[in-house]
């Protein structure tokens, strides 16, 4: 992508071609449950409906997989040359498995640099997809000295978690499936409500879908403990994460350059949830529909189902929220913190 192109519907459509027959459709879901919970509309009492777009099925069980393929396969694509030395990107889970997956696919080299305070079996994860562990101590410097070293010494092509063009442009390609999926159910979205760390998946929803439907109605969701999103868009000014703490582990990154403006100027609002109406949703999700999502993807399901303030808004009779991910420790399930 060249600097003068625009993540756009373009770039988005673009990607979906690119990633078709390498990501899979994730399933929509609904829960009869789930919905009542959100309650009905307060001025026509009519019955809403939430639907959940299920990331937690894609491969390497996250929505990132989208992106870092779009990225690599295009890399690979249209610099050969380039893209033979390899990929290096920093990253302590999803995204490193994503990354070292797509360049599996694509017949490159990965280099992952990752902090030497991950888990074990996420490193293993890493290095069962082919790519080479780089460790280093657990500081965003240590991880960005480490990346620019190892590009120095081999050339390769560092694709950022999140605030990259091609990365963004993939993980828009969620929401492109996610409105056409709603409109064959039945229940064409008013509103989309995504998880927000970093930003690369909430600004490629936000490109996808306010081009196919500008009325959409789309709010990001965070943790009330890495609250930097909600800071920012309410100062209208980008203020860094700092020391967040919160059991959804996969939203503590600080906004993006290319992310932020995005986020800044089309997300009606941010909402927060506190650490423990994310172990009630998490929770719920697993009871209830029988499927396992991380905290971090119950972030967005915790607004519909606990945010009163958010309950009481018109006109939202069916809400799209994207489970982002189901990567969880099973030595430590949230609802067993001690």
């Amino acid at each position: 992508m060249t600097v003068k192109e625009e993540i756009s519907l373009r770039t988005v459509t673009a990607a979906a071609e690119r990633i078709q027959g390498h990501a899979h459709k994730t399933a929509v879901l609904t829960s009869t449950t789930l919905s009542s919970l959100f309650g009905r509309d307060p001025s026509t009492n009519a019955p809403r409906t939430l639907l959940f777009k299920c990331e937690n099925f894609q491969r390497v069980g996250a929505f990132k997989f989208r992106g870092a393929f779009n990225a690599v396969s295009r890399l690979c694509q249209e610099t050969p040359e380039l893209a033979a030395k390899g990929i290096v990107t920093h990253s302590s889970g999803n995204h490193g498995q994503a990354v070292a997956l797509a360049a599996k696919l694509n017949g490159i080299p990965a280099y992952v640099v990752m902090p030497s305070s991950a888990p074990q079996v996420k490193k293993d994860a890493v290095k069962g997809y082919g790519a080479t562990v780089v460790e280093c101590v657990p500081t965003l410097q240590a991880r960005e000295d480490t990346a620019a070293k190892v590009i120095n010494e081999t050339g390769a092509t560092f694709i950022h978690p999140y605030n990259h063009p091609d990365v963004i442009s993939g993980q828009g390609t969620l929401a492109l499936e996610f409105l056409k999926q709603a409109e064959e159910l039945g229940h064409p979205l008013d509103a989309l409500i995504v998880p927000v760390g970093g930003g690369g998946m909430l600004s490629g929803c936000i490109t996808a879908a306010k081009a196919i439907n500008p009325n959409i109605r789309i709010f990001a969701a965070e943790p009330l403990g890495a609250n930097d999103c909600a800071q920012s868009f309410q100062s209208k000014t980008f203020v860094p994460s700092v020391a967040p703490k919160s059991i959804a582990d996969g939203l503590l990154t600080s906004l993006g350059s290319l992310t932020w403006p995005i986020i800044r100027d089309n997300v009606e609002d941010v909402r927060t949830v506190t650490e423990d109406n994310i172990i009630k949703a998490t929770r719920l999700i697993w009871e209830r529909m029988k499927i396992i999502v991380e905290p971090s993807a119950a972030v967005p399901a915790a607004v519909a189902l606990f945010d009163e303030e958010f309950k009481s808004l018109d006109g939202l009779n069916n809400v799209g929220i994207v489970f982002s991910g189901g990567n969880v420790d099973m030595e430590k399930l949230p609802w067993l913190r001690s």
